[in-house]
């Protein structure tokens, strides 16, 4: 397996390297909000933030790539990454808009980069690629309807690829995923009219909606039975899996206090807390790793020296 440092070369090889953003997800805005869960995710979870009491949360939404000055009508998927304070720790949830992540590896996807590189040699690589890893090419259809530009950041449906353990409070395990659904619906643009909304529409998008109302999503969490992979981000499960409502994230404004004087934002989906357990999916649990790589390149902040402030 790739090395941490190695998962950060080439994403700063196919993005360029931009001093103080992240590798990935450079783009971004920071905003503030809460979060409320719901009695049935009480009755799955132990977990305290979980147990009915909103939480107060900073969430991030962002474009895919490395590079902050792509103009928002790019092709690109989106993210939403959202840390929940609980009363025990941080409960991070990082999720993006492609249903299913397209790699079964940490070297597959870094190869997989690789091959999307612009310029004459993505003739061959690419479809190289795909000889080398069929897997990846039955996730295209669904995945290439991600990248088309959204009208809103608050019109996506956002999905965490990774499995964890939800532990009861009988001390029942279920596996489950996480997703986030909109309230105010699924909405995309042509290419032309993104285009005409400007390089930074997302973001003067969202200010505006913030000014007028909170952005709301639901936190959707879809139960494993038994036999479905947990260790394969992959993989999907099949449609008829149960989903429960857990709780709803209401988005109240911009967070300008954050990533500002030295603060260093993270959003790490192997952060849990008691009550959720990380499953033995190698691509989540190398996240960490690559993340402390490109956090020491960003900020000067080695992971190991980070917190308790920053978060």
């Amino acid at each position: 397996m790739a090395t941490p440092e190695h998962a950060v070369d080439v994403i700063n090889e196919r993005f360029g390297r931009h001093p103080s953003t992240r590798a990935l997800h450079a783009k971004g805005t920071v905003c503030r909000g809460t979060f409320t869960p719901t009695a049935a995710a009480a009755g799955l979870t132990r977990a305290r933030v979980m147990q009915h009491e909103p939480v107060d949360a900073v969430v991030r939404f962002s474009n895919g790539g490395g590079n902050p000055e792509d103009p928002d009508w790019a092709p690109d998927v989106r993210g939403l990454a959202v840390k929940l304070y609980a009363p025990d720790g941080h409960l991070d949830i990082s999720a993006q808009n492609a249903p299913r992540f397209p790699n079964r590896t940490v070297d597959s996807f870094l190869e997989m980069l690789e091959a999307t590189a612009p310029g004459p040699a993505a003739l061959w690589r690419m479809p190289l690629f795909l000889a080398r890893h069929p897997g990846a090419a039955a996730k295209l259809p669904g995945n290439l309807k991600a990248v088309r530009p959204p009208a809103s950041y608050a019109t996506l449906r956002y999905y965490a690829v990774h499995a964890f353990g939800w532990i009861a409070p009988d001390g029942q395990r279920r596996w489950v995923r996480y997703r986030w659904r909109p309230e105010a619906g699924q909405q995309t643009l042509g290419l032309r009219s993104a285009r005409a909304r400007g390089k930074d529409y997302l973001r003067d998008e969202l200010v505006e909606r913030l000014q007028r109302e909170p952005i709301r999503f639901t936190l959707e969490v879809q139960i494993a039975r038994d036999g479905d992979p947990t260790d394969d981000p992959a993989a999907a499960w099949p449609d008829d899996r149960e989903v429960v409502d857990a709780g709803t994230l209401e988005v109240t404004g911009l967070d300008d206090s954050r990533e500002r004087d030295g603060d260093v934002l993270v959003f790490d989906p192997t952060r849990v807390v008691d009550g959720i357990e990380l499953s033995d999916d190698p691509v989540l649990r190398f996240r960490t790793h690559a993340y402390s790589v490109s956090i020491e390149r960003r900020s000067g902040v080695e992971r190991g020296a980070e917190a308790p402030d920053a978060s």
